[in-house]
């Protein structure tokens, strides 16, 4: 991925040159600038699925209160508290090996692969980017144990 990454940047690097040294009409520059509009929005998403795929984790405390949940890139992130009594319908779902889902996510520049969601004040929260299912089924029971109790 990291050479994918790298021949992105060149693309920008590219156009960026051709902007500045190149003599264009205000046409082909409008297109230029539409491109990179474009170009930027990607090369942050990727570079944010690169560095996650690198460096991210996600940090899960519990206590008697709360679950807390972290999604940090080199530690790097904030530590978001969701309290038991608001936490509804938490699920889990883990897709079928050679499913159109399972091998989207297996692709290195999607972060996704959320096996967990639950409902907190209208919002859906999702949660445990790519767990096997042995390991979702345990972080499941640990956190119904809690709900529950």
């Amino acid at each position: 991925m990291g050479a994918w990454l790298g021949m992105w940047y060149a693309i920008g690097g590219t156009v960026l040159w051709a902007l500045n040294v190149m003599k264009l009409k205000d046409q082909e520059r409008l297109i230029l600038w539409v491109f990179l509009a474009f170009w930027l929005y990607y090369a942050w998403r990727v570079t944010m699925s690169f560095l996650w795929n690198l460096k991210g984790q996600e940090y899960i405390k519990i206590d008697q209160d709360a679950f807390y949940l972290k999604k940090s890139i080199w530690h790097f992130g904030k530590t978001v508290p969701y309290y038991f009594e608001n936490i509804k319908n938490l699920r889990f779902e883990i897709p079928k090996d050679g499913s159109f889902q399972s091998v989207w996510e297996s692709s290195p520049w999607i972060n996704g692969g959320e096996r967990f969601e639950f409902d907190y004040f209208h919002q859906k929260i999702r949660f445990g980017r790519k767990l096997t299912e042995k390991e979702a089924r345990l972080l499941f029971q640990l956190i119904t144990k809690k709900i529950k109790s």
